[in-house]
């Protein structure tokens, strides 16, 4: 039963967004040992994918209150789990792999992880690029486009980022995985960002630093000087801005598995498919 625990939290887990795919290898099975004990697992399995306050959760699973929540916290700090704030109490939450858990692991990263990652990486790729909404979009060089009539307003970036409440950065885990695969690249390292929920549950959890507005927009003009790619998350409300590099980021090297020399064409190509939706 021990065993049959990741079976089944693997089944759970790809009922989520993106979904999580099962391999001929096993590999899936592997990262859900690595960050999920038994008991973890099973609890993840009774949460929602949605933010639920204790006090329901433990009326449900028919738990203590005091001894649930320190079990969720703790699995949160993990980042195997989600936590929002609304005001004094904090909600819990089962999340997908990507993105979500994957890059809740920013601080425990290790090249055992890596690996299995990457090993996976083609599996939950495939997932990513069938879904009918992307979990990320692109947005054009702001320098670049001008004010035109032609611009969507959406695609104007700062004035989005102006809007938030909370504001944090954090290293890419794209480009820190690489770093631990002994590929590391020049771009920018402490440069993707988080807003309001998003940016608390990374500074509660020590994966980031909470800024300004006034430092994230500076960010903001780093990336583009530096030639990065800005990928916020698909969402009604803003909640990160990915700064990527074709090097390191997962999804361009998805596209490129087996290529020595991506087009630049392509790449744009690759952005425009994968993650533009909505609105031109």
């Amino acid at each position: 039963m021990r065993e049959d625990v990741y079976t089944r939290l693997r089944e759970f887990m790809d009922k989520l967004p993106v979904g999580y795919p099962e391999t001929p290898t096993g590999v899936e099975i592997k990262i859900l040992k690595k960050l999920w004990t038994p008991d973890e697992a099973e609890l993840t399995m009774k949460l929602k994918n949605e933010p639920e306050e204790i006090s329901v959760i433990a009326k449900r699973v028919g738990m203590d209150e005091a001894e649930l929540a320190e079990k969720l916290e703790a699995m949160a700090q993990k980042g195997i789990i989600y936590r929002v704030r609304s005001g004094d109490k904090k909600l819990y939450q089962a999340f997908q792999f990507v993105v979500g858990v994957y890059e809740f692991q920013l601080k425990n990263l290790d090249k055992e992880f890596c690996e299995l990652f990457e090993e996976y990486l083609p599996y939950i790729g495939m997932n990513m690029m069938a879904a009918s909404t992307r979990q990320m979009r692109v947005v054009p060089v702001e320098s670049a486009v001008g004010t035109g009539k032609g611009v969507a307003p959406y695609n104007q970036i700062r004035d989005v980022v102006k809007q938030q409440k909370v504001f944090s950065v954090q290293h890419c885990i794209c480009r820190k995985e690489q770093t631990l695969l002994d590929k590391k690249c020049d771009y920018p390292s402490e440069i993707c960002l988080g807003f309001n929920d998003f940016a608390q549950y990374y500074i509660d959890n020590n994966m980031a630093r909470e800024i300004t507005a006034d430092e994230c927009l500076k960010l903001l003009d780093k990336a583009e000087e530096a030639g990065l790619v800005l990928s916020p998350s698909n969402t009604q409300e803003l909640s990160a801005i990915c700064c990527c590099c074709s090097c390191c980021c997962f999804c361009y090297r998805h596209m490129y598995r087996g290529s020595h020399r991506p087009d630049p064409i392509s790449v744009c190509t690759f952005y425009k498919n994968y993650f533009l939706v909505g609105k031109n």
